[in-house]
């Protein structure tokens, strides 16, 4: 029979199943999503759905994982996201790191409980290739699968259906972009995609435009947290409309977090100030030239800034205020 995985053309013997068919490949069912002619293929029916001729299958790697289970933050100064709680405002990517070991000394630095993946075609030419999974416990950390590379609702929301397959995920990120050079999101496709999610009971955390309206509307569909930019993704501007992003933050009535744009601590800072309730980075980290020092630094900027904004800062004045009392001066 010939099928096409991944987008290779292979020749596979008849008959054979969906379970058949990943053994022979050299894959751990356990670790991976398979779907079908574009439709999943639930594990439970490896062993029961046969292989035809001219089938088309994606393999993705599994990304399963979550909170450990019993594990509650110190109430101190936590916060929900789509009713879990959290006591790290910093979450992290995995992606643009030299290696899995940086990639797993750096989140561990950053002292983030949430970590984004990307759902990506499991190498079938090799697979004992190492995964994610082998460093990044996700018995210890939250995995987010993400729609990155994402230009249309129905890319992103495929996507994240193999996601939920692979690992019984519900919380998960949407992002879809406008173009390849701004890599701004698509509004239009990503109200699209997010209220087709919620629908099927996703929990969406979703990456916007620093527009209050569009931030409100996406709350108003149902999205667990909204996350609008900072600054285009990768950029490393830091905050460009603090204004924007105070009007979010005081109209919204779910989590607000800072996604792409942040650069080094003191932008971390500057967003957590303004009243975010977290954020979310990675290429500030891992194109750092010392990754893990920069995930320490902002792990403190982090929380610095909520610091500053729980303290409460001085009222900004036109003219000098001198710190000493003028009575009895000599």
């Amino acid at each position: 029979m010939n099928v096409t995985i991944n987008g290779e053309a292979r020749q596979v013997a008849a008959p054979l199943t969906v379970q058949g068919l990943i053994a022979e490949l050299g894959l751990d069912a356990r670790k991976v999503a398979v779907e079908r002619n574009l439709e999943i293929v639930p594990r439970s029916q490896y062993d029961n759905i046969s292989v035809s001729d001219g089938d088309k299958f994606e393999i993705v790697h599994f990304i399963g994982g979550g909170a450990p289970e019993g594990v509650t933050p110190p109430a101190d100064d936590t916060f929900e996201i789509a009713g879990r709680t959290y006591k790290s405002r910093l979450l992290v990517g995995t992606g643009k790191y030299k290696d899995f070991e940086e990639t797993a000394e750096a989140i561990e630095a950053s002292g983030a409980e949430i970590v984004t993946v990307a759902v990506r075609r499991v190498n079938i030419t090799d697979p004992n290739q190492p995964m994610l999974v082998d460093y990044v416990d996700p018995k210890k950390y939250t995995y987010l699968p993400n729609t990155a590379g994402c230009h249309t609702a129905e890319e992103a929301v495929r996507t994240l259906r193999l996601a939920r397959e692979a690992g019984g995920w519900d919380l998960v990120k949407l992002e879809v972009l406008w173009d390849h050079v701004t890599l701004y999101p698509h509004m239009t496709e990503t109200l699209k995609a997010a209220e087709m999610l919620i629908k099927e009971d996703f929990k969406v955390m979703v990456y916007c435009s620093d527009d209050p309206v569009m931030a409100k509307r996406l709350e108003e569909l149902g999205c667990a947290a909204v996350m609008p930019l900072a600054a285009p993704i990768g950029s490393g501007l830091g905050v460009q409309n603090p204004v924007g992003l105070r009007i979010i933050i005081e109209q919204a009535n779910v989590p607000i977090l800072v996604d792409a744009g942040v650069g080094t601590a003191s932008d971390a800072a500057v967003a957590m100030e303004l009243g975010c309730d977290g954020v979310l980075m990675n290429t500030a980290i891992a194109e750092a030239h010392d990754p893990v020092k920069m995930a320490r630094a902002m792990k403190l900027g982090i929380e610095a800034g909520r610091l500053a904004y729980l303290a409460g800062r001085m009222p900004k004045k036109m003219y000098a205020d001198p710190s000493s009392p003028l009575a009895g001066l000599i």
